[in-house]
């Protein structure tokens, strides 16, 4: 079997592995991304960060609205990849292409399946306190990540890790074992494995109305949803209108009433013992350490923040 592979994928965690796939001499035949959007305000048209890296790369680059046409279809199957590389591609493809004889598609997801399919397995990983998760190499099938695998790699959850620092890992890990499942594939020394579909579990969207901070919850829930909601969309309180960003915090042994502040050092009750906050951001300002807010805000002890 020929080097060359299809690429298919969008956001920053496909990138990395892209680039991988480069440096260890697979022939890129051409990328699927997403099209370029508009930005929040409507002015600037944005490129897919892997749109922009494939260009960088001078590698083909196609990004079709959809892939239902007969015209996208039989470019398609002009191509010479057998292995086609899914990397958070975010478009439906349809069985006309999953169905090609001659092409495997291989999907890299970011979680142990059949645990957490769906859009945000690395942020639900991580807020259901999950002591471990890793990657999947499977098979793309018409159903949501269903598909047997071929590879997977585990790595550790602990209260240190956030969904940036966790991409970033899986991401790497990704981009080895997709090119170890290749070539096992080129050698004709696969096996796919199914799923246990019984023990499927699904990673919905993050919704923002779930980023505000609920007090009366544990500590380690609490300190879970910071960590799953770094770097994006964080996760959040109010204090005399505004709202703050937590980004980093401690749990500690100090108990007191949900929501109030126990300590001057901005240590905060919860349901079960509290939290101390060490990285904050106020709405519209810059992330400050612990010492460089407090050197300007002032939270009293006693206090009580939403």
């Amino acid at each position: 079997m020929s080097n060359n592979i299809v690429f298919m994928g969008t956001p920053e965690f496909s990138v990395k592995i892209l680039e991988h796939l480069v440096k260890s001499n697979f022939d890129i035949e051409c990328v699927y991304t997403q099209s370029p959007k508009k930005s929040s305000r409507g002015q600037k048209i944005h490129s897919s960060p892997v749109q922009k890296i494939s260009e960088k790369l001078n590698i083909k680059v196609r990004s079709p609205n959809n892939l239902t046409s007969i015209e996208e279809l039989n470019f398609f199957k002009s191509l010479s990849s057998k292995v086609i590389v899914v990397v958070a591609y975010g478009k439906i493809i349809p069985k006309t292409f999953l169905n090609l004889p001659d092409k495997i598609f291989l999907n890299i997801h970011p979680s142990l399946l059949p645990r957490w399919r769906g859009a945000a397995p690395i942020q639900r990983s991580i807020m259901s306190l999950d002591k471990e998760t890793g990657i999947s190499i499977m098979k793309l099938v018409e159903d949501l990540d269903a598909g047997p695998y071929i590879k997977q790699v585990k790595v550790k959850i602990d209260d240190k890790t956030t969904t940036k620092s966790l991409s970033e890992k899986l991401s790497s890990l990704g981009a080895k074992a997709v090119i170890d499942s290749i070539n096992l594939i080129s050698k004709g020394e696969y096996k796919f494995i199914n799923q246990n579909h019984s023990q499927a579990t699904y990673a919905k969207k993050i919704n923002k109305s779930e980023s505000k901070i609920k007090w009366n919850e544990p500590a380690k829930n609490i300190l879970a949803k910071i960590n799953a909601l770094n770097p994006s969309p964080g996760a959040w309180f109010e204090y005399n209108g505004n709202r703050f960003k937590i980004w980093k915090a401690n749990i500690k042994n100090n108990q007191g009433s949900p929501g109030e502040v126990l300590d001057k050092k901005l240590v905060i009750g919860c349901g079960e013992k509290s939290i101390q906050v060490t990285e904050i951001q106020k709405e519209g300002k810059k992330v400050l350490s612990l010492d460089e807010f407090l050197s300007g805000n002032k939270i009293s002890i006693g206090e009580k923040i939403l």
